[in-house]
């Protein structure tokens, strides 16, 4: 459900809580003057308001944590699945270097003194001299770098430890919340629960209402990887450095793939619920997760690459991806049920 569909219906329920609970109150003042029914109406009436204003502020507080937590599990997979491959790499070096040291100092020594012994001169045997120094000191290397990736696979365990534990806080904030909202809810009417069920209801004919316009937009552009033009939007060198580093945290190195996610970004700056410039758009609270673990930050320090650059610079000036062209949100795919449209490891879709 979209934003402005969700404030429309969280404001029609405070309404419709404060009618009720006015309403539940007049027969007990019925005897009363007119002028006491009139302050204690006005008084249950900015009792109300404030706790209505409560309650939708914790539910927007619970919508950004439980939008975190989805992004955070992403990436958490996405990290996981990197160190995998890391694992695998260096214990095949790991393989490879023993097998060559085992060769070497086993059966080598004969080899290099024959190598020595064989100098036609002392230029020869001084050259030769210099090669077996250079093969130690190959070894040595070899060793060094092997430590090397050993301390940059703990690196990685440990980063990915504090994402995890990050993610517990976040559930653990989450269901805090959701204690809270609750019980503001029952304070303030018996009649909340059928009002729920009516809010329900309608959010499951809008679910559906956009599962049919989802079906419908991914059967018109099945199959298509084509571009489509859109708005073209000043931006500073400074935004589409930001925005290109931004492109190389969250896509493959492919132009479709990256492509997809500056649509996403231009989409949001071109609509009035985000903000309206790309550096706005990408330090949002809460929406994209490289800029809250640090990612982004070192992916400036590097500097974005080329592909990223050429991609922004197309998005700036109006190219979008058709496929994803009415979508605002993203995840990766891999670790995500959501239904959308699938571009490299990431899954796209309208709404969240």
């Amino acid at each position: 459900m979209d934003i402005s569909k969700k404030r429309w219906l969280q404001a029609g329920l405070a309404l419709f809580c404060s009618v009720a609970v006015t309403l539940s109150a007049l027969p007990a003042l019925a005897d009363g003057d007119i002028e006491s029914l009139e302050n204690q109406t006005s008084a249950l009436e900015n009792e109300l308001a404030g706790i209505n204003q409560d309650i939708l502020d914790l539910n927007d507080d619970i919508n950004t944590a439980e939008m975190q937590i989805e992004i955070l599990q992403g990436e958490i997979g996405r990290t996981s699945d990197a160190l995998a491959e890391a694992e695998t790499n260096e214990q095949q070096q790991y393989e490879d270097m023993k097998t060559r040291i085992k060769y070497m100092y086993e059966n080598g020594n004969a080899s290099l003194l024959e190598m020595l012994f064989s100098a036609e001169d002392m230029t020869d045997f001084l050259n030769k001299a210099d090669f077996i120094e250079h093969l130690s000191e190959y070894d040595r290397n070899a060793l060094n770098e092997l430590e090397n990736i050993h301390q940059e696979i703990a690196d990685q365990k440990t980063a990915l430890e504090e994402q995890q534990a990050s993610m517990v806080d976040l559930q653990a904030e989450l269901e805090k919340k959701k204690t809270e909202l609750q019980a503001k809810a029952d304070e303030t009417s018996t009649d909340l629960k059928e009002v729920n069920a009516k809010l329900e209801q309608a959010k499951e004919e809008e679910a559906r209402r956009l599962a049919a316009e989802e079906e419908a937009r991914e059967t018109s552009t099945s199959g298509s990887g084509g571009t489509t033009s859109g708005g073209v939007i000043n931006a500073s060198v400074d935004e589409i450095t930001l925005m290109a580093a931004l492109l190389d945290c969250e896509a493959h190195h492919d132009y479709d793939a990256m492509l997809a996610v500056a649509t996403v970004i231009m989409n949001r700056v071109e609509d009035p619920r985000f903000p309206n410039t790309i550096k706005g758009v990408i330090f949002a609270k809460g929406q994209f997760e490289p800029v809250w673990t640090g990612r982004l930050d070192a992916a400036l320090d590097r500097g974005p690459t080329s592909l990223a650059v050429e991609v922004t610079e197309d998005a700036v000036n109006g190219k979008r991806l058709a496929s994803v062209a009415d979508c605002y949100f993203f995840l990766y795919a891999p670790y995500t049920d959501r239904d959308g449209v699938i571009i490299g490891d990431n899954v796209f879709f309208r709404s969240w």
